[in-house]
């Protein structure tokens, strides 16, 4: 057990990499980076960008688990507020920090990031991210608690009707949404059978 994951339930990461306070710490800091990374990753659109965020969340909730999960979002959240550059992109290129960004009509899917990334990890600590369709489910359901969130702090900012919010909030993503879904219910199994493997190995020696 650890002071920042204290379920005893075992995620990808712990397969991996033996539990600790450093070992944990390093992981929330590396989720954040990574999610940072892929919000670089980015299709310009009007009022909130497709960008490679959703699908880090998904890898970093499933791979983390629901508390390292959940804090490496709030870590990428708070971090983008303090002025660092991890937000997606402008289309000048620059990145909205501060109370700029908490108006902006995009900020409410970050905010969603942190119970999907945590609602994610809480099933992967269950064994839902080792088989395709239960780790596929979960995904789908990951993306939705990012919408829940996300779709309301668009139409608030921006005045919008229901239908406007769902036109601008969901319609774009749905694809895109479906597409990350499957690629991280490959990516995860694949991953469990690869890190057993290296268990057993370290088993045999």
């Amino acid at each position: 057990m650890t002071a920042i994951s204290p379920s005893s339930r075992l995620v990808l990461a712990d397969r991996v990499i033996p539990r600790g306070i450093v070992t944990d710490i390093a992981l929330v800091v590396g989720g954040a980076l990574f999610t940072a990374l892929l919000a670089q990753v980015e299709i310009p659109l009007w009022p909130v960008p497709i960008t490679g965020q959703t699908l880090a969340v998904l890898l970093v909730g499933a791979t983390l688990g629901a508390v390292r999960g959940g804090s490496a979002l709030l870590l990428y959240m708070i971090l983008g507020f303090a002025g660092l550059p991890f937000y997606a992109p402008n289309p000048d290129g620059s990145h909205l920090t501060g109370l700029a960004a908490v108006a902006a009509p995009s900020f409410g899917y970050i905010i969603g990031f942190i119970p999907a990334a945590a609602f994610v990890g809480w099933l992967s600590e269950r064994t839902w991210d080792r088989k395709f369709l239960k780790a596929l489910a979960t995904f789908i359901g990951g993306s939705l608690v990012v919408f829940a969130i996300g779709v309301p702090w668009l139409a608030v900012v921006l005045g919008a009707s229901f239908t406007e919010a769902l036109e601008w909030g969901v319609y774009p993503f749905i694809v895109g949404g479906i597409i990350k879904a499957v690629i991280a219910a490959l990516l995860l199994p694949a991953a469990w059978w690869g890190a057993d493997k290296l268990a057993a190995r370290r088993s045999a020696d």
